[in-house]
Formats: C-alpha cells, structure tokens, sequence
C-alpha cells in the first residue's frame, strides 16, 4: 500500500463550514483517507451533545467506567472508576458526577483536571447488551458536601468504600461504542476489600516494581 499524503494542520474553516464534533486532527484524516461519508452520518446519527433517556438509565446500571485525562502538556492518563450499581449519578441531561473513594494517594486522575478540565469516559456492558457509552465533557472537582444526598447510599452500597470527593462531568458529546469487538464476560462473586490499605489485598507488588527496583538498588 502507498504511503498516503497528510494535510498540514494549518487550513483555516472558511465561514460557511458546517461545525463537526470532534476534533481537527480526525477531520482532516477523514478527508486524507476518504472516510468523511462516513464520519458525518455517524456524527448525524449518533452523536449528542447531552445524554438521553436510554443513556441515562444505561449509566444508571454501569459498574465501572474508564476514565482519561491529561495535564496542561497534553501527558494522558487513563484509570479505572468502578463501584456498585448507581455509583455514576446522572444529576440532569448535561451532569454527570462519579464518587472519589480513597486511594493511593497519587491523585492523578484529580491532578490532571485542575490542570486540564477535559475529561474523556468509556463506559462497557460487557455482560448483557455487549455495548459502549462514550461521555466527553469538562470535568471539575467538587467537595464531599456539595453532593451530601449521595454519601448515605454510596457508603451503604459500596461495603464501606468511602467517599472522599466527587468529580462533576459537564457532558459535551454521548456517542455509542460499537458492539463488534466487546467480549462477553460473565461476574462471578468474590469478596471486595472495599478501602484496605492492607498491601497484599491491593495486590502487592504484582508487576514486580518494587522488587526490581530493590534488586537494581543491591546489584
């Protein structure tokens, strides 16, 4: 296959351009690799600037969710936000807010969003519908009291998990994930140690970090 000749980044919309979701970058690929077609009926189909009622009651029933970030330089991060059913409250069709339990104490998911409010949310049924919910918005962290009415059943359904904070998602685009590629997976009962600070019930040192530093350290 050829190589295939990129736009420079630097064309200026003229006045009369129809504004798109997304971002410059996938728009000008669009046009480079001839997917603009395409793009612009999933756009038109699929794509919303609020979530609906189906999206809605979907967040309502999802028990974890991907969470990407990025500092003020662009640096990623993407982390995993997981609790019992209704841990992500639709506050309205533009609010989404998710709980902060207690940690590790890196904050970087918090760290990146006072740095860079954008917030990027995947959310996968990979147990019934085999289907995903992408939620992108402006992010901004809120204190345990803004949201009081949530506290009692978070700390009653989560097993003792505790809330530290809440983190409220502005909602700028819903679109679905396709169901092609999501592998079914069936929950099975296990115990949680919602909250430990116990070291082996976290996992320990699984990837062998900490050993391997310490081996560098006597070598």
């Amino acid at each position: 296959m050829g190589r295939v000749s990129l736009p420079e980044l630097t064309e200026t919309p003229s006045p009369d351009r129809v504004e798109l979701p997304g971002s410059r970058g996938e728009h000008f690929l669009q046009c480079a690799l001839e997917t603009s077609d395409r793009a612009t009926r999933f756009y038109s189909d699929q794509v919303l600037d609020h979530l609906n009622p189906v999206m809605i009651g979907f967040v309502a029933r999802m028990e974890m969710a991907f969470i990407s970030t990025a500092d003020a330089d662009g640096e990623c991060d993407s982390s995993l936000r997981a609790g019992p059913a209704g841990f992500l409250r639709v506050v309205d069709s533009q609010t989404l807010v998710y709980p902060e339990y207690r940690g590790n104490g890196v904050m970087a998911s918090l760290g990146n969003i006072m740095e860079n409010p954008h917030v990027g949310m995947l959310m996968v049924d990979f147990t019934e519908d085999l289907i995903g919910l992408h939620v992108n918005g402006r992010a901004r962290i809120a204190p345990l009291e803004e949201f009081a009415e949530f506290v009692e059943g978070e700390a009653e359904g989560a097993g003792g998990k505790k809330v530290e904070r809440w983190v409220v998602v502005s909602v700028q685009e819903a679109y679905i994930h396709c169901r092609k590629h999501i592998p079914r997976m069936i929950p099975v009962d296990r115990i949680r140690d919602w909250g430990t600070d116990d070291v082996k019930r976290k996992g320990g040192d699984f990837f062998e970090v900490k050993a391997g530093k310490k081996a560098s350290v006597e070598g």
